[in-house]
């Protein structure tokens, strides 16, 4: 049912009053800025929306799990935001200046965070009143045999027309405001999405930078095993040469020297692979991308803030832009609930028309306004069903919301167990490592004193190996697992650096100068000059940022980590000491 009440356009001749000239010159002014007003003016409105709260849970006053890297007590400090300094290594330090910088899925998250402020603007312009303006002019003939034509009537036709139009909906059911609102929650939950991102990116870069490096540590305990391997197989063929030991031990020999290259070939590629995935996530092609190797793996040494469970909720930017979800929800219940209310809307229309150019004659002029109050009576279900919809999406999120808190406390418990247990791993696979060389050592002393056999030796050697890879590895997995931690702790992001409620809106009403990008919000920026871009972003061959391309690793390492120190100690030229001048060529 609508009720339309609406003045029609006057007709030619009708009188006018001179107070009616007076009001039809100024009335839609006067009307047009009354409607303004109302708009930014608070007039009576009812906010449909449930009344919103984040859920409150109950958890545990302390983490179950401990790790080497947090300390022994909780405390209300927080981590640091660029929590990869702690590792104390200048490239990785590079690296990840580098990604955040020129990442190109980070920059996009950037872009959709602009968008979800720009969808805001959207929403809340129609808080105001709509105004059009309009001029068109038209001559049209018709022929002089066309049918139905009187005679004398004139066989062309001038027109020239000028009009405007202004609309407004009254709020009062806070439909416009809670749609406007939840666009703001969605602009916040873009910026949450963004400080995700971002600590994702820093988490990968690291991961795949400690990968990288235990390849380079591998590396260089295969290379000094094949060079061990070289001398064993001198070793055997001199035996066999006087006599001593068989054709079998020669083979034996051989087949560890060859397999050992074989994995170092294997090794050498992947740490090329590993390689690549860094660059692409600087934003460089792989070709013009290199880190220099290193033969030793970094030990980190550094104690982070245990924070109490219940804080987690506001460091975890995944959590944060759950929540902002759930509150975009609860204002879709209240623009639900507006449907079962009348719509009140005012129009004003208006202008000038005349055969000529005599615009500006009063005479000439035309007006029509009017509003409408429309209230739908059946809809066989339509808006009950929206409403419970809302009410079902509302639960969804909350579900949703819930479980991502508990994924983030499982994370935080994973992390905190895995680093606890690898540490403990990590030194006694030390331990192992040293009674494997000692063993390897007295192994190859019994062999040249025909004491032992080749097939004893080279278990001892591929044991020390063995055992070398797996202290690597396991080093690497706790770097790796530390990384891990820091980003289920939340990286150092924290509620507070979301933009507030005020700061989403891109631009004023009545800017009109420099839109090609919004002020920054929330400490997220966009480039968005195309030059400056180019410069940038395009350049695939040149980092943004540059890092470190060697460091020295006895500068941040302890010196029981020195993986690929010379198996024998000894100092004999003629004996297994002096491994480190060997080379790891081999014959074939």
């Amino acid at each position: 049912m609508t009720l339309i009440m609406i003045d029609l356009r006057r007709k030619k001749g009708t009188h006018i009053s001179h107070f009616c000239r007076l009001g039809v010159r100024f009335g839609s002014f006067l009307l047009l800025a009354s409607l303004a007003a109302c708009a930014s003016i608070p007039f009576p409105a009812f906010d449909l929306s449930p009344e919103y709260k984040a859920p409150e849970f109950v958890v545990p006053d302390s983490w179950e799990g401990t790790s080497s890297f947090v300390k022994a007590k909780p405390s209300d400090d927080a981590l640091r935001p660029d929590w990869w300094t702690l590792y104390n290594d200048p490239i990785l330090n590079g690296l990840i200046e580098q990604g955040i910088a020129a990442n190109p899925d980070l920059q996009a998250t950037a872009e959709r965070f602009v968008q979800a402020r720009n969808a805001m603007m959207k929403a809340r312009s129609r808080y105001f009143p709509q105004l059009g303006f309009g001029f068109g002019g038209s001559n049209n003939r018709q022929s002089d045999h066309t049918l139905f034509r009187a005679p004398g009537e004139p066989d062309s036709d001038t027109q020239v027309i000028m009009d405007g139009i202004a609309t407004w909906e009254p709020d009062f059911w806070s439909k416009l405001r809670n749609a406007a609102q939840a666009k703001i929650y969605r602009a916040e939950e873009r910026a949450a999405d963004y400080g995700l991102a971002r600590l994702i990116l820093q988490a990968e870069i690291a991961s795949n930078y400690f990968a990288l490096r235990g390849l380079d540590a591998q590396i260089a305990i295969y290379r000094q095993s094949i060079g061990l391997y070289n001398y064993s197989l001198d070793v055997v063929e001199t035996q066999f040469e006087g006599a001593i030991a068989s054709n079998l031990d020669v083979a034996r020999a051989q087949s560890l020297l060859f397999a050992t290259e074989s994995k170092l070939a294997l090794m050498h590629g992947d740490r090329k692979v590993a390689e690549q995935a860094i660059a692409i996530l600087l934003n460089l092609a792989p070709a013009s991308f290199k880190i220099e190797p290193v033969d030793e793996l970094l030990t980190a040494h550094f104690s982070l803030p245990q924070t109490i469970p219940s804080t987690l909720l506001e460091r975890r930017p995944d959590i944060a832009a759950m929540e902002r979800r759930m509150a975009q929800a609860n204002r879709t219940i209240g623009i639900a609930r507006a449907a079962f209310f009348p719509d009140v809307a005012f129009r004003l229309g208006g202008g000038l028309e005349d055969s000529g150019l005599n615009l500006l004659s009063l005479a000439n002029s035309f007006w029509a306004y009017g509003s409408s109050f429309s209230i739908p009576i059946f809809q066989g279900g339509y808006r009950r069903a929206q409403l419970q919809q809302t009410w079902s999406v509302y639960r969804e999120t909350e579900n949703i919301y819930r479980s991502t808190v508990l994924n983030a406390f499982r994370e935080v418990e994973n992390n905190l167990t895995q680093t606890y247990w690898m540490d403990i791993a990590a030194k006694r696979q030390d331990a192992a490592v040293g009674a494997a060389r000692t063993t390897q050592n007295l192994t190859m002393d019994l062999y040249k004193g025909g004491l032992a056999t080749s097939l004893e030796l080279i278990y001892a050697q591929l044991g020390t190996l063995t055992a070398s890879i797996d202290s690597v590895q396991i080093k690497t997995n706790l770097l790796k697992a530390s990384v891990a931690l820091i980003r289920a702790l939340g990286g150092g992001w924290n509620r507070d650096q979301l933009p507030a409620d005020n700061q989403i809106q891109p631009f004023g009403i009545l800017q009109y100068s420099g839109l090609d990008k919004p002020t920054p919000a929330g400490g997220i920026d966009v480039n968005a000059d195309p030059v400056d871009r180019n410069n940038k972003n395009n350049n695939l061959m040149k980092p943004l940022v540059p890092w470190v391309p060697l460091v020295d690793p006895g500068a941040s390492n302890n010196k029981n980590n020195n993986l690929t120190q010379p198996l024998v100690p000894n100092v004999d030229p003629g004996s297994l000491s002096d491994l480190s001048s060997i080379l790891p060529v081999t014959r074939h």
